[in-house]
């Protein structure tokens, strides 16, 4: 799976807009979020869809969200928002 071009980024404009308001992050690249110096969360494409990994409450792993749709990236938001 390879990260999330330029065209599959701006499929998720408003899911980036809606992550760059919410504070506590800085995009370092598009569609390339850290928090606290950390890589935190970024993009996938694949023929199955649009995937954000998202650094795991502890460690260095990150969970998979599928944001093809509009309820994926509903799910995505909350967990971005209980984990800054």
């Amino acid at each position: 799976m390879k990260h999330a071009g330029p065209a599959a980024l701006d499929r998720l404009g408003p899911l980036l807009r809606e992550l760059r308001a919410a504070g506590g992050l800085q995009e370092r690249s598009h569609g390339v979020f850290y928090r606290r110096g950390r890589a935190f969360l970024h993009f996938h494409e694949d023929p199955a869809g649009l995937f954000a990994d998202l650094r795991a409450a502890e460690g260095s792993a990150f969970e998979r969200f599928d944001v093809t749709d509009a309820e994926g990236q509903r799910t995505l938001v909350a967990a971005v928002q209980a984990r800054a």
